[in-house]
């Protein structure tokens, strides 16, 4: 797919939004050959079903990993990728959990280690956000939603791998831009993934004796299922095109700073963030 991507008006009402119903359909893609960087690795990628979970998971499995997915309820959408992580030679084992559910979680994580036999790499990714310009106009539920999916569901998946992870692991963690510039339409999804950029941190420097390394990936405005089912119709006509790049980025695009994050090419990368937003200037 082009660069060039014209993003026509489109709503759906779900969150998360179902990726087989957009148009035009994201483009999860990879673009060069593996080179066996995660070759018998396995990677348990939250939110692996569509959007950037999807594309790492394609990306992952071409470079020799097999994918353990846990996912909310897109059962048409994670069956896809499962046939994406196939065709590229990998394994997948899907199951579909809610992770804010701190029991959910748990159980979810130990299925999926144990029909591996381990797990090397974590992708926390799973995420919900909802749009409201008036913070008065967030709802206690909504608000408790938002941090249930976004935050308790990465603390409890990560307590959850830890007893899986062997000590050199990776976890990778999805934040957002709007962690770094903030957002007055999204401000419950942004103080969420203000809290992830300071737990990766945190347990960055907690990990350190095991040599596990935690980062985060702050994406800015990608074509993704967030979109069509965050937005009303208008609103997604166009989207991106605020970007200093004029357009929005697309899963693919995002999928190589989770890689070189997972793998030993960021072997000497801990605590931090690496930004694929379209050139949006923000502090690290």
């Amino acid at each position: 797919m082009s660069q060039e991507v014209n993003i026509p008006a489109q709503h759906q009402e779900s969150m998360p939004a179902d990726e087989h119903r957009m148009e035009p359909a994201p483009d999860w893609h990879p673009r060069y050959p593996g080179s066996g960087r995660l070759k018998d690795k396995i990677a348990l990628i939250t939110g692996g079903d569509s959007g950037i979970g999807r594309a790492v998971a394609a990306l992952f499995a071409r470079e020799g990993a097999d994918i353990g997915i846990i996912y909310f309820h897109e059962d048409h959408d994670a069956e896809d990728t499962r046939k994406i992580v196939e065709d590229e030679g990998g394994k997948c084992h899907l199951v579909r959990a809610d992770i804010g559910n701190r029991d959910e979680a748990m159980r979810a994580v130990h299925a999926i280690a144990e029909h591996f036999g381990t797990l090397d790499i974590l992708v926390n990714n799973a995420a919900q956000q909802f749009l409201e310009t008036d913070l008065r106009g967030i709802t206690e539920e909504q608000l408790r939603r938002s941090f249930d999916s976004n935050v308790m569901g990465q603390f409890f998946v990560t307590q959850a791998a830890l007893d899986h992870l062997p000590d050199g692991s990776a976890i990778v963690n999805t934040a957002s831009v709007n962690a770094f510039k903030g957002n007055a339409k999204l401000v419950d999804y942004t103080a969420t993934r203000g809290a992830i950029t300071a737990f990766s941190r945190s347990i960055a420097s907690q990990l350190l004796d095991r040599n596990i390394r935690v980062n985060c990936v702050a994406p800015g405005p990608i074509w993704t299922p967030f979109i069509p089912g965050t937005m009303p119709a208008d609103m997604v006509e166009g989207f991106g095109k605020h970007a200093p790049m004029g357009r929005p980025g697309q899963p693919w695009e995002v999928a190589p700073s989770y890689l070189f994050l997972a793998c030993k090419d960021g072997s000497y990368f801990t605590g931090q963030t690496l930004h694929p937003n379209g050139g949006m200037i923000v502090g690290s």
